[in-house]
């Protein structure tokens, strides 16, 4: 029988504490809804009267319909020599009206004598209080124990004294902090199964840290020695090198070790999940993301796509699709005959391994990459060669020539570009101008061709990367440039090269131009 476990989501309060991460009111309750929509049991909204972006979420918040997951308020326990009902900060935290309230507290005697600057009794009274005044008022409440495994090393019975006063207050849950994020896997397992004799599992949560690159695996360590709760962020964002990550946690916990949890029917959702929170955040993906990321099931050496076609298992781990993911086949210079016939297939040719126009495409192939060209993230340009192989392209325009001019005048600095193109029998000879020569090509190419080809509207550069192959050329260096387009219902890269960057950008330019077009005639065939 699988074991139930408890979903904790803090990715809006400790996750936008990591660099370049901010979030919106909007962009927070849309989270908010997400989450509950997946089954995450604690949503943590943040600091309630610390900024007035979470003043405003927390109001907010108190109309979203969220029909599983509860919605926490995090603060701290009340300060020294008051009482609880006396401290503002717990006021605040009522006042919020979140049904959940998490509050933080001090385990190891060097942060209660040199932090907070008062006796370890005064501490464990200040736990205790804190608790007991949020429960009286109709709250559930979380205990955060900060640095509970450096506490608990250097005073073990005090770090428990200072759980034993959360469980006297009436607290829900005793969540195990690994604050500074450096405590190793056997240790941490050893001390959680501990506090869960002491404790029982159902009251033990765990929070981990990423610092040694050990978050997921402390978090699934904890879970696996008995605690039922565990805290973490989507996609691992957090201070320092971030929280434990969910997205890794989650099917890591259902499909490895047999856990089960209210989020667990939804796991499909998984890899759209993690894009929409790095959509929210304006982040590009991690590729190398275990699970979700584009290049989790790709394969990419010969041997491996061959063994992957006839026994996924044999190269994958898990089927991609419980996480939302599918299988890519990679090509380049290593590519075999399996690899090109599985990656036509993908994308659409159906073509056999031992047809004569696969030795064709290895042999362009392994040219093309000799002279710098890759296409594993220009899949659009790939299509796009292997349709012209096989003889099943069609040419929509030709190029009779192009021309860009720079200028600067004073602090402006403007580009002009030109192009001459034919589609049939009608020739067009177009300007643009723009802040840059590429934006400029882009729009001048648009213009000859808006007549004829009217669904170029839809179309936009989403990313432009330039990589300098054989940098010990100087200036002559050759050029690589990736254009990432997309129409609204799909995203397609294209690559150029050449000893010219505006040459490799116009190539790119040109294949993505070229690709949207086919993929609209493909539509009305």
């Amino acid at each position: 029988m699988s074991k139930a476990v408890k979903i904790y989501d803090t990715t809006l309060r400790d996750g936008t504490q990591g660099e370049g991460i901010s979030f919106s009111v909007t962009d927070k309750l849309l989270i908010a809804e997400k989450l509950d929509q997946f089954g995450v049991d604690y949503i943590e909204g943040g600091f309630p009267g610390s900024n007035p972006r979470d003043i405003t979420f927390f109001q907010e918040a108190r109309k979203l319909k969220l029909k599983h997951a509860r919605l926490a308020a995090f603060g701290s326990t009340r300060r020294s020599g008051i009482k609880a009902s006396e401290d503002p900060q717990l006021k605040t935290l009522l006042d919020s009206g979140m049904p959940v309230m998490t509050i933080v507290g001090k385990t190891s005697l060097l942060h209660v004598t040199e932090i907070l600057r008062t006796t370890a009794e005064e501490n464990l009274a200040m736990i205790e209080d804190s608790v007991r005044y949020l429960v009286a008022n109709g709250r559930e409440v979380i205990y955060d124990a900060e640095h509970f495994f450096d506490g608990y090393k250097a005073h073990p019975d005090y770090a428990l004294k200072t759980l034993a006063a959360a469980i006297k207050g009436g607290v829900s849950n005793l969540t195990l902090c690994d604050t500074n994020g450096g405590t190793m896997v056997s240790d941490f397992e050893a001390i959680v199964r501990r506090v869960v004799q002491e404790f029982g599992g159902r009251n033990v949560g765990v929070h981990c840290h990423n610092d040694a690159g050990l978050g997921v695996a402390l978090s699934l360590a904890g879970l696996t020695a008995g605690a039922e709760l565990v805290q973490g962020t989507i996609n691992g964002y957090g201070e320092r090198t971030g929280n434990a990550n969910l997205v890794t946690i989650l099917p890591s916990l259902f499909l490895k070790l047999g856990f089960t949890a209210a989020c667990a029917p939804n796991l499909a959702q998984l890899r759209e999940l993690s894009l929409f929170f790095d959509e929210l955040a304006n982040l590009r993906p991690d590729t190398k993301t275990p699970y979700v990321g584009a290049s989790a099931f790709a394969h990419k050496g010969g041997l491996h796509a061959n063994a992957a076609q006839k026994v996924k298992s044999s190269y994958e781990h898990i089927d991609p699709a419980l996480v939302g993911n599918r299988t890519r086949v990679l090509v380049s210079d290593m590519a075999g005959r399996s690899s090109i016939a599985l990656k036509a297939k993908e994308l659409g040719f159906d073509l056999d391994d031992k047809s004569p126009a696969i030795k064709t495409l290895i042999d362009e192939l392994k040219e093309l990459e000799f002279r710098g060209y890759e296409f594993e993230a220009a899949d659009a340009s790939l299509q796009l060669l292997i349709a012209k192989t096989l003889g099943r392209n069609t040419q929509f325009f030709k190029v009779d020539g192009y021309r860009v001019i720079i200028e600067r005048h004073g602090a402006e600095l403007w580009a002009e570009a030109t192009v001459k193109i034919t589609v049939g029998e009608n020739a067009y000879h177009t300007v643009a101008e723009s802040s840059g020569p590429v934006s400029a090509l882009d729009r001048a190419l648009r213009l000859a061709l808006q007549k004829d080809f009217p669904q170029l509207s839809e179309m936009a550069l989403r990313d432009y990367k330039v990589r300098i192959l054989e940098s010990n050329q100087g200036a002559n260096s050759r050029t690589r440039v990736l254009i990432e387009s997309g129409d609204g219902s799909s995203i397609w890269g294209t690559v150029g090269v050449s000893d010219n960057i505006v040459d490799a950008s116009w190539e790119a330019l040109r294949a993505a131009v070229e690709f949207k077009l086919m993929k609209a005639q493909a539509v009305t065939l």
